[in-house]
């Protein structure tokens, strides 16, 4: 037990580390200009129409960091800033969610079964824990009838998020790797620029990864309190 809470800190303390050099990161690079002097929503409809994709629209969305692909209506959603600056971070944010859309036009199999999964983790994410409580609280943890049973309900929703999450990675890897690549052999950034915006996404990337390791974590100390920890 004690080493599961030395686990969790230190996942927690990851996903810090990992999100507050992330955001240094963007600052960093928002202020790399990029030489061609296009927005985040030039670069956007560029990559689109360069591989074909005409059905698909560029919209701003607000917030920060808010920028995602949405492949029920065709939209790469960029936040404000990434959609009117004209920097190394903008370029990487919106190549980056171009290659989402450059993946579902292509059929890309790792995003068809995350985009299978996204109802059934809209439902389980939210109510996993408090089953696998609820039956734990009914007697699950002595394997006792019911109570059992809602627990076991409980952590099949949770590996359903679970595996949500293994499944993203590579989704999130692949369009970062097929942004870099466009901006290198289209020459849309300079070398400068280049390096900045694969240092971006290379931490953009890797919070997926700690929060992928953090649900592994989760669902395996639930686990352990649902079936013993024989």
């Amino acid at each position: 037990m004690f080493g599961y809470y030395i686990l969790i800190g230190a996942i927690m303390l990851a996903s810090w580390l990992v999100s507050n050099t992330l955001k240094r990161k963007f600052e960093k690079y928002s202020k790399t200009q990029l030489r061609n002097g296009m927005s985040g929503a030039e670069i956007a409809q560029k990559m689109l129409s360069d591989h074909g994709i005409y059905d698909v629209e560029v919209i701003s969305t607000p917030g920060k960091l808010t920028d995602h692909y949405n492949p029920k209506n065709k939209t790469v959603n960029l936040s404000e800033a990434v959609y009117h600056e004209r920097n190394a971070a903008a370029a990487a944010v919106a190549a980056h969610e171009c290659g989402h859309a450059v993946q579902h036009a292509q059929a890309y199999s790792w995003l068809q079964m995350r985009s299978t999964l996204v109802p059934v983790v809209s439902v389980s994410s939210g109510m996993s824990q408090w089953l696998i409580i609820g039956g734990l609280i009914l007697g699950g943890a002595a394997g006792l009838g019911l109570g059992w049973w809602v627990a076991v309900a409980g952590l099949v929703l949770m590996a359903f998020a679970t595996a949500f999450s293994f499944i993203t990675l590579p989704v999130e890897y692949d369009a970062s790797n097929r942004a870099l690549a466009w901006l290198k052999n289209k020459n849309m950034v300079s070398q400068e620029e280049y390096k900045g915006s694969e240092d971006a996404l290379k931490w953009a990337a890797r919070t997926y990864l700690v929060a992928a390791i953090g649900a592994l974590a989760n669902l395996l100390y639930w686990a352990l309190q649902v079936f013993g920890r024989d």
